[in-house]
């Protein structure tokens, strides 16, 4: 799941994109309303976090522009003023979800988490393939009946393989679903993820490389 954050609060934007990167989320995030135009215009997100405050471009402009898009991108709006008229008002601009600050960041992942959920493809909550059984909503994987210890990159590629349903998934693709948009395709960053997620996965190998083309279960 791919989130983007726009807060032109420095520290809050970076404590919300560090917590959520550890909730398994690939996350970018920006610090003016047009900065965060520009990100949604050059990537596909599953959520925006947004300011409603934000310097240069509004938020709400920012969100009427996405709801007049062709973006399935679902809105989490965030604001300092949490009265039941700034609700209704954002909701009205067509938010999909509203917190207001201060909030708890539990709360956050899971509205964030419930909002990606919409914006995507149906997913089973359980997806089994070659002796692998994945819990989506809980996060956790077993190889016949094996518990696997999966860093939350590892569970998104392993999710990802198995959604492939047997088809190639190229390296290029695993870095725009699983990976945010500072990810520097020259650093090996699929490889490593891949080699250590073989590991966990132990013998016989289930995950196959096509030299150049990709990787597939």
């Amino acid at each position: 799941m791919r989130v983007l954050v726009a807060e032109d609060e420095v520290d809050l934007a970076e404590l919300i994109t560090t917590g959520l990167r550890r909730a398994g989320f690939a996350v970018d995030s920006v610090y003016s309303g047009d900065a965060a135009q520009a990100y949604l215009g050059l990537h596909e997100y599953d959520v925006l976090v947004l300011d409603r405050d934000l310097p240069r471009v509004h938020g709400d402009e920012v969100a009427r522009a996405l709801v007049g898009s062709e973006y399935g991108t679902r809105i989490l709006m965030l604001t300092a003023s949490s009265t039941t008229e700034d609700r209704v008002e954002g909701l009205e601009l067509g938010a999909d979800d509203y917190l207001g600050k201060p909030f708890e960041f539990p709360e956050l992942i899971a509205r964030v988490r419930a909002l990606g959920r919409r914006s995507m493809r149906a997913t089973p909550p359980i997806m089994e393939r070659a002796g692998l059984v994945l819990d989506t909503a809980r996060r956790t994987a077993l190889r016949d009946g094996r518990a696997l210890r999966l860093s939350p990159k590892q569970f998104e590629v392993l999710r990802i393989l198995v959604e492939a349903n047997g088809t190639l998934v190229s390296a290029e693709e695993l870095l725009e679903r699983a990976w945010d948009a500072h990810a520097d395709p020259f650093t090996g960053a699929v490889r490593v993820t891949m080699s250590k997620l073989r590991s966990e996965l132990g013998d016989p190998p289930l995950i196959r490389t096509v030299q150049g083309a990709g990787y597939a279960l």
